[in-house]
């Protein structure tokens, strides 16, 4: 055969090909040219292709057992030196071991000189040198193992990048998977080679720092990534020795993506167990099929090694990527298959694990994705919108009830979007909500415990955070300590949030104060929930219906409109009204508040009941204080801000728009709008500074004033109760001066018998009725008794509270009301009607019942059985007329010496003899429930239908009933105005600030305080109470008055604040009925008609002449006062002597009082400071008809029970 066949162009043979350098000995070439010519086609088979650009082997001869030989050779070699020294290393320790072993027998036996042994003579030598040179070894290792850990940021930059490489090799894998396996080609010439070899130079020197790291080199280099380095990083450098390239085992850098996990990790991005989980599998099962479709690739493109490669065939990588998967999924088309030995003995082992690998991880990959949290998203701000996020208890109806009120339409600027977070996904009916105000509302599932999730939220840029709190939990307390945990958890993320949180219970309000980022002036708030109920209830005692009034007023309600002439028109006009803060106009500027109150009235058309004042002394301990009808002392500053009550926000802008230039003369209060005229400072109609005016007593009605600013005010207290009340040795209030005090008494000493309650013959007084027992978690009994202390009443003022309940569980509450005066304890079950007759329920003032079991019933229609089992109980009771008539202070807000159970009542004065109840239908009763739609069961008169919101139902609308949910309104209330949480605190709880909880919080109990002038000057602020029209000085005005009228007369004259009506249920009817219930009607309009029974809400100031001894005061007063025309008369309290014979079973104690007042002998007229021409206004009186007669006299057996103005004489 010729020698000249090594210069042509010859097949592929089996597609591969690798690059090779000219340098081919001669000696070999000229061999191959002498052969057979019976050769020549199977050499043809081997044959590679050579072009003129890169010299090759003209033969085209296989080089792959080159490049394969130099990853076995490296990692067997490696392999061997290793073990190796592993055994020289074992071996020479056990001859040193040894070797010891003989040095210390020597030194027993023997005992002489050591020198002779020469070869230990320089042991300790040698032991120092070897430590040196292990120092010097472990700080190299250690400062690689820095190098390659992801504990520090080189670290993680290095191992980045190597998983980066990594998959930039493989990338240059799968673009050179398209040319034949083996091929020449020029290393300089060649781009993705050149790539490739720069890429494997940074892997072996990285190999280089994971083995001096390594702690057990055997270990690490059997590893996954030392054998992948093996088997790609030497072919790479072989193929720049014989210029050419093999695919080979490149594919083994697939294998870098089960590192993908590990490496998303050191980036921070997957941080929960589901997606580590989930990218692990994902990871693993790539690229193992990515691996295997490699392998199946290069056997299949070039043949068996025994069949000299002729059974090949032509198979793209992406060929045995789609073939690996109808394998693995058990498919198997048989479009594509393995034709070679290798490649079927491979599928074979392949199809064992990879089912089972196909079986097992994409199942559970699907799940991991099915189960990935819809709502696990981020929030996007949105630029010049301001967002909240609401967290807690998320539930239908806490939410629905949310929305409701937040999103109300009377809010005229509610540009906030709302971000609900909760670790539960919503159910189909809560997602339906937040679909259908998917504009404002937003949710995410997670937990406000965990940083990530309020990272998520977008917590640090929020303009607050709302805890909403399970008002139906079993366990309070539980519930309290998430929400404590909730608070702690965002402010320790972003100390400056606002939060606003509900808490169930009073005590453990003080937990807040632990947490050194809460600051209740910067707009973080707790809405205690049982704070407030028992204080709107504690309220309803001193003016029935209050309760309802108040929760309607913080809530917002839309307008109805009712035609037809019934209560329910009257009372949803009530309902729609609103609190709402504005500030007021420059023209009030120096008027006095009852001036101020009585323009925006008259004028405005709206009521005013409290203003922020702003104090610029430097004494005040607080810049601004919420002022509640503070009387003609105080004078409007600049930018005051005012508490109005009105049925739209955009009414009150009437107060911040009206000019006295403009809208003097204008009578339409819609036309009263933004004017353009400019004010000068000149006109303002104030002849002294405001500076000067606050001194001059604009604090004086303050709740929360300074003392300094009161101390020197002598109009404060009066010269004898001020003489009288510097005794230091008596305690009559607590240390802040809001409520009264006694020293703490044993339970024991308050406990009446069925017995000791029936012979005293309690009168006036408030009965409350509890359910629980030694279980029952604690409602706490303290919120409901403080307000009924609140030192603006006088001792005998205070009303006797007497429990009806389990004695194991008030002993459990007596602990928070041992301090407080006139408080009794009848053990016995409310149920039974012999105790209720005991305690004279028939004669109280009200009835209250609660439960402490509501919460531990799982059936929500059985959640208030107990209160309302109770309540039909008491009104099926029957009584007898044999008591006689009523005490006088027990009958309503009359005045003093007009009791309208004094004997000398005639029709000439309007005054009527008040006899007893005697039906329980009668018994003004109050009743807690949980469940809003068990209100229905409370009237078995009522028509209410099951569905009918709580606000429009009868009980509720007559304030015989009280749910908490009405306090859901209160977050929103309090987001868009933290002052109005502070007005309503004001109002129900007879005068709780900031200080006192602070007291309570370490001492978990009121201190006794000295009654000294600062502690005194708190006492003087305002409180509710309801004045009867039918007789006194508004008599005129019952029968046909105007209420604007009443309302102007009540200011100017007594500075009494009216702001509501209590009126008979059936009063509209022109047929008398025998029906006693009231329903409330908040704010009425100025040209409403008044009718004789009806009781007006208003806030009086607190009376310090009410205090003192009325015995020395003159008699000729009441012959004065009865000589007039005036429709009012004076009557002496009658004589015990004239009552019926059960009363002398009195205690001697009532006795004693009662002959006490009966010596007081003629009462001084109610209001003798009354000018004559204090009320210019030429009223029309109509003639009383009979059908308003009528009415009058069904009213005796239904007046409200409120303390009188004045009392005869103050027992403290």
């Amino acid at each position: 055969m010729a020698n000249g066949s090594g210069g042509g162009s010859y097949p592929s043979g089996g597609g591969g090909g690798l690059r090779m350098s000219n340098n081919i000995n001669a000696n070999n070439l000229n061999t191959d040219s002498s052969s057979s010519p019976v050769n020549v086609p199977k050499m043809d088979a081997l044959i590679i292709p050579v072009t003129m650009e890169v010299p090759c082997d003209s033969r085209g001869q296989r080089m792959w057992w080159a490049f394969l030989a130099s990853s076995m050779v490296t990692f067997f070699g490696g392999l061997f030196i290793i073990l190796l020294w592993r055994t020289l290393k074992y071996l020479w320790t056990v001859c040193c071991h040894c070797g010891v072993k003989s040095k210390e027998a020597q030194k027993i036996n023997g005992g002489g000189d050591t020198q002779a042994d020469g070869a230990c003579k320089p042991t300790d030598e040698k032991e120092e040198n070897v430590a040196a040179e292990v120092g010097w070894m472990t700080s190299v290792k250690d400062w690689a193992g820095v190098m390659i850990s992801a504990q520090t940021l080189t670290g993680r930059v290095l191992v980045v990048l190597v998983f980066a490489l990594s998959i930039g090799a493989l990338v240059i894998y799968f673009i050179d998977s398209s040319n034949p396996i083996e091929s020449c080609q020029n290393f300089y010439k060649d781009f993705t080679l050149q790539i490739d070899m720069a890429f494997n130079v940074f892997f072996l020197l990285y190999f280089g720092l994971r083995f001096i790291a390594a702690n057990d080199k055997l270990w690490f280099w059997l590893e996954v990534n030392s054998v992948v380095d093996f088997f790609t990083v030497p072919p790479v450098f072989v193929s720049v020795y014989l210029n050419r390239s093999w695919l080979g085992l490149r594919f083994l850098r697939a294998l870098r993506l089960i590192q993908f996990s590990e490496i998303l990790q050191f980036l921070n991005i997957l941080k929960t167990s589901n997606s580590i989980k989930l990218v692990n599998l994902c990871s693993i099962f790539i690229s193992t099929w990515l691996t295997a479709a490699g392998f199946i690739h290069l056997v299949e493109n070039s043949g068996d090694p025994w069949e000299n490669f002729q059974n090949n065939q032509q198979l793209t990588y992406w060929e045995c990527v789609y073939l690996l998967m109808v394998t693995m999924s058990t498919v198997g088309y048989g479009d594509v298959y393995a034709k070679t030995t290798l490649g079927r003995l491979f599928m074979v082992f392949f199809i064992l694990g990879g089912l089972a690998m196909f079986a097992s991880y994409v199942p559970e990959i699907i799940e991991l994705i099915g189960n990935r949290k819809k709502y696990g998203g981020s929030y996007s701000a949105v630029s010049g919108r301001k967002h909240i996020v609401v967290c807690g208890h998320i539930t239908l109806e806490s939410v629905s009830n949310f929305l409701k009120d937040f999103l109300h339409k009377d809010r005229d600027d509610v540009n906030v979007e709302i971000v609900f977070l909760h670790n539960i996904s919503p159910n189909l009916e809560l997602e339906a909500l937040f679909k259908r105000h998917f504009t404002q509302v937003e949710f995410y599932q997670g937990s406000v415990l965990n940083p990530h999730d309020l990272a998520r939220v977008k917590i640090e840029s929020a303009d607050a955070c709302l805890i909403l709190a399970n008002k139906y939990c079993a366990d309070p307390d539980a519930e309290d300590a998430s929400n404590i945990m909730r608070v702690i958890s965002i402010k320790n993320y972003h100390p400056k949030i606002r939060i606003i949180t509900q808490m169930l219970q009073y005590h453990n309000k003080a937990h807040l104060l632990n947490i050194p980022s809460w600051n209740w002036k910067e707009g973080d708030d707790a809405i205690c929930l049982a704070e407030l109920k028992l204080g709107f209830i504690a309220q309803s005692c001193l003016a029935p219906g209050l309760s309802t009034m108040l929760a309607n007023l913080f809530s917002m309600r839309s307008f109805i409109k009712i035609e037809e002439d019934t209560w329910q028109k009257y009372y949803l006009e009530g309902v729609a009204n609103e609190m709402y803060t504005e500030y007021l106009s420059s023209a009030f500027v120096g008027l006095s508040f009852p001036a101020v109150c009585e323009l925006v009235f008259a004028k405005l058309k709206l009521l005013m009941i409290a203003i922020e004042y702003k104090s610029e002394k430097r004494e005040s301990r607080s810049r601004k204080r919420i002022l509640i009808n503070p009387g003609n002392h105080v004078k409007i500053q600049e930018g005051t801000l005012g508490f109005f009550i009105a049925s739209d926000a955009k009414e009150v802008k009437r107060a911040f728009f009206y000019c006295k230039a403009c809208h003097d003369d204008i009578t339409d209060p819609k036309r009263i709008k933004k004017c353009g005229c400019k004010r000068l400072e000149d006109e303002q109609p104030s002849t002294l500074s405001p500076k000067k005016k606050q001194r001059n007593g604009g604090m004086r009605n303050s709740p929360n004033s300074s003392p300094k600013l009161m101390r020197h005010d002598p109009l404060l207290i009066p010269g004898n109760e001020q003489i009288d009340n510097m005794d230091a040795n008596v305690k009559k209030y607590d240390s802040t001066g809001m409520f009264h005090w006694c020293p703490a008494k044993d339970i024991e000493k308050v406990i009446l018998t069925r017995s000791e309650a029936a012979m005293t013959v309690l009168s006036g007084h408030v009965v409350v009725c509890i359910f629980g027992d030694v279980k029952s978690a604690l409602i706490g009994l303290r919120n409901l008794v403080m307000p009924l202390r609140a030192s603006n009443f006088h001792y005998h003022e205070l009303k006797h509270i007497v429990f009806v309940g389990s004695l194991e569980y008030l002993r459990r509450e007596w602990e928070t009301l041992h301090n407080f005066p006139k408080v009794s304890i009848l053990p016995g079950t409310p149920l039974s009607r012999a105790d209720l007759r005991a305690v004279n329920i028939n004669l109280c003032d009200m009835c209250v019942i609660l439960s402490a079991n509501q919460n531990n019933i799982d059936d929500a229609s059985l959640q208030d059985k107990e209160c309302i089992l109770a309540s039909l109980n008491i009104k099926s009771m029957q009584f007898d007329d044999s008591i006689g008539v009523l005490q006088a202070n027990s009958q309503g807000f009359t005045p003093p010496g007009m009791d309208r159970s004094s004997p000398d009542n005639s029709p000439v004065h309007g005054l009527l003899r008040q006899p007893s109840i005697t039906t329980g239908a009668n018994i003004p009763i109050i009743t807690e429930l949980v469940n809003d739609s068990n209100v229905q069961f409370l009237d078995q008169d009522d028509d209410d239908d099951p569905d009918t919101e709580l606000y429009l139902t009868q009980p509720f609308a007559c304030g015989t009933a009280f749910a908490v949910s009405v306090l859901d309104s209160l977050m929103s209330a309090t987001y868009f105005n933290d002052n109005i949480l502070t007005l309503i605190r004001t109002l129900v709880t007879g005068g709780a600030t900031p200080e006192l909880e602070a007291l309570i919080a370490e001492e978990n109990a009121l201190r006794g305080g000295y009654s000294t002038p600062q502690t005194l000057a708190n006492r003087d602020r305002c409180r509710v109470a309801q004045l009867a029209l039918y007789d006194g000085p508004f008599a005129d005005l019952g029968d046909g008055g105007c209420y604007g009228d009443l309302f102007c007369k009540a200011l100017k004259t007594y500075n009494m604040l009216c702001f509501g009506i209590y009126r008979l249920r059936d009063a509209h009817l022109s047929t008398p009925s025998q029906c006693t219930k009231r329903y409330v009607i908040t704010n009425p309009p100025y040209e409403f008609e008044l009718v004789p029974t009806d009781l007006i809400f208003c806030l009086m100031q607190f009376d310090h002449n009410a205090g003192q001894s009325r015995a020395s005061l003159s008699h000729s007063s009441h012959s004065s006062y009865s000589s007039s025309k005036k429709s009012s008369s004076v009557h002496s309290i009658p004589s015990t002597a004239n009552r019926p014979n059960r009363t002398k079973t009195r205690d001697s104690r009532e006795k004693q009082n009662a002959t006490r007042m009966n010596r007081m002998g003629q009462e001084k007229k109610w209001f003798t400071d009354e000018p004559d021409n204090a009320y210019p206004r030429n009223i029309q009186i109509k003639p009383m008809s009979t059908h308003m007669a009528n009415q009058i006299n069904q009213y005796k057996s239904t007046s409200s029970l409120i303390p009188p103005i004045r009392e005869v004489e103050d027992e403290c």
